[in-house]
């Protein structure tokens, strides 16, 4: 084992000292192997290119040998341990599939793509892979889009062995020490190369060095490394400024989007209110005319009831009268009943003096036999119509019970009337009866009982013209009751009108009340986005400052700053004291300027880098003024 100090006597250091360690240890794996050769030649390409590019100082065409060596370089590295595939006309390697994989992690890599697809003069994949690296490298993200390659080992196991440079831990040093070509311009043609046909040879003779390039390149190598460690620090901050600037102006026009939005809505919702104030207004007029109508109605209903009330009870005084009268009648006609009995039993005692009388009496019989049976049937339709009405009075409604209770007491008396009519049936019977067994005796009292006979015919004559007259009250009757039936059906109807319309009241109100419901949600919707709106808007005003504020600092820093170079400066700005080994050269990171330690021994947090960096006097004075003044 060589200690550190003969390796680095004998110019080799300790990292280089470990790779060669590891690159023993991997001599068994031929795999590791050839990992660790691709490795170490990627990185002899990537610093050398990066050597020769900032010694040559101006942009890089396609002809650079060292640019076309680490194309080579790189492709080797791509197409270790990539799988065969098979196809129709054989087994073919292609590094264009993991390549074309990239479009979907970036969609930024999607123009390269699309514009590797259009180029006219490409017909294999390796000419479309070679042309992608070109368009990578011209455009600063080969580093970013390989990373997002690498991380994706599901993706990469479709393309890659196992023990690829790719899927193994080569592949992420490869990829960081590609973020150092960044700091590159590079301007190559791609059309006009025969990218199909390039034959990837690695260089050598490029790599070997001597004395006098190890001490040059010493030299260069910390040039070097300042003029990278400027660069990345001024495009940081470049990207971090542009980034925050489109993070800000993509929200300002999120907040101003969403503001119309609200003022947009806040408009509606004002107009739907105002329409459903409108409304409920017109619905409480209506509600009101309603109302007034329906009292309207109700007032002319309960006129006509009264007024009906009043006609149905002078119509039944009248009844109650002619019902009287008829009673009167039926008395009158019981007594003259009862004295014919009482002559008809003088009659039997008076048998012998009927006999000559008898074919008279029998004609007269046969005659009062037969008004006898027209009075039955007239009887029995007046007590089929009693029946009628009855039952057509059982169906009346309970808010007439008055009027039910007026036509069952007129029906009770019906009844008394055909009590006593039956009652009177049963003494003709009797009469007729005793009439046969006064047969024999009657026929002698023939002569004597012809004028009484003449008497009784008067009788019955004026008996027949009383129920003529009972008929026509009957009629009468019947005809009043009809229109009572109607009177009640009209007064149904419009009970049914009234309850219809005292719905549509109960509707309309379940309605208003609904609505006003909704009028209040509206409203409290409405005080909560005006809340937003104000909100929004105090939230817009500061976000404005701050935006003005990263407008202010990014054109001091694009436009104001210039990083001075190191040999342009030989005093200090401020005290104007020359650099030496003790007094050291020290940059400004607000204004770019190169300051002595006393001038510039303070630190303030920049928008550019929230930790505190290094600052000279002058705009350490400057920030603390411009703080001071926003804090106010």
């Amino acid at each position: 084992m060589y200690s550190p100090q003969s390796l680095h006597r004998w110019g080799i250091t300790h990292s280089e000292s470990m790779e060669r360690l590891a690159y023993s240890q991997a001599l068994r794996d031929p795999m590791s192997m050839e990992r660790a050769n691709l490795l170490n030649m990627a990185k002899l390409s990537i610093k050398g290119l990066i050597e020769s590019a900032l010694s040559f100082g101006r942009t890089l065409d396609s002809d650079y040998p060292p640019l076309q060596q680490f194309f080579v370089v790189m492709e080797h590295c791509l197409k270790h341990g990539l799988k065969v595939k098979k196809s129709f006309l054989g087994y073919n390697k292609s590094l264009w599939g993991p390549l074309e994989m990239v479009e979907k992690l970036c969609p930024e890599a999607g123009e390269i793509a699309a514009s590797v697809r259009d180029l006219p003069g490409l017909k294999t994949p390796l000419g479309r892979a070679r042309a992608w690296l070109r368009l990578a490298l011209m455009q600063k993200r080969l580093a970013d889009y390989l990373r997002l390659l690498i991380t994706r080992k599901d993706l990469l196991s479709d393309f890659y062995d196992n023990s690829a440079v790719m899927v193994e831990e080569e592949g992420a040093v490869i990829v960081g020490l590609l973020v150092g070509l960044n700091v590159i311009d590079a301007n190559l043609c791609v059309k006009g190369e025969d990218l199909d046909t390039q034959v990837g040879v690695i260089d050598f003779s490029m790599y070997l060095k001597n004395d006098i390039d190890d001490y040059r390149s010493g030299e260069r190598n910390g040039q070097i490394a300042a003029i990278l460690d400027q660069k990345n620090y001024v495009e940081e901050l470049n990207r971090q400024l542009n980034s925050s600037v489109h993070g800000l102006q993509g929200r300002v026009d999120n907040l101003e989007k969403s503001n119309s939005k609200l003022i947009e809505e806040l408009a509606i919702a004002k107009n739907n209110i105002i329409k459903l104030q409108e409304e409920n207004h017109q619905l409480r007029n209506d509600n009101t005319i309603v109302l007034m109508k329906a009292q309207q109605q109700l007032e002319v209903t309960q006129v006509d009831v009264d007024v009906e009330l009043d006609t149905y009870k002078q119509s039944r005084q009248g009844l109650d009268e002619m019902y009287n009268e008829a009673r009167r009648q039926l008395r009158e006609e019981c007594q003259l009943r009862q004295d014919v009995e009482n002559e008809l039993v003088v009659q039997v005692s008076m048998k012998q003096e009927m006999d000559l009388a008898m074919k008279l009496l029998e004609k007269d019989i046969h005659e009062k036999q037969d008004t006898l049976i027209g009075l039955r049937h007239q009887l029995d339709e007046v007590k089929a119509i009693n029946v009628e009405m009855y039952t057509k009075m059982q169906t009346s409604d309970d808010g007439m019970k008055q009027k039910n209770d007026m036509i069952t007491r007129l029906e009770e008396k019906t009844n008394q009337i055909t009590a006593t009519m039956k009652q009177l049936e049963q003494r003709l019977q009797e009469a007729e009866q005793d009439r046969w067994t006064a047969e024999d005796g009657a026929r002698k009292f023939k002569h004597d009982f012809a004028n009484k006979a003449d008497s009784l015919q008067k009788q019955i004559a004026q008996r027949e013209k009383q129920m003529l007259q009972l008929e026509t009250d009957l009629k009468i009757e019947k005809e009043w009751r009809q229109t009572l039936q109607n009177d009640l059906e009209r007064e149904r109807d419009i009970v049914a009108q009234l309850s219809a319309e005292a719905q549509q009241i109960n509707g309309l109100k379940k309605e208003f009340h609904r609505l006003q419901d909704e009028n209040s949600q509206l409203k409290g919707i409405c005080e909560e986005q005006e809340q937003a709106l104000e909100e929004l808007g105090c939230k817009l005003s500061e976000s404005k400052l701050k935006i003005e504020d990263i407008k202010e600092a990014n054109k001091a820093l694009q436009g104001g700053q210039v990083w001075l170079n190191d040999k342009d400066a030989t005093h200090c700005k401020l005290c104007e004291k020359e650099f030496s080994i003790s007094r050291r050269k020290h940059h400004c990171r607000n204004c770019g300027e190169i300051f002595c330690n006393a001038c510039s021994d303070n630190e303030l947090p920049l928008p550019a880098s929230p930790k505190p960096v290094r600052v000279c006097d002058t705009c350490h004075a400057l920030l603390l003024q411009r703080c001071s003044s926003n804090a106010t």
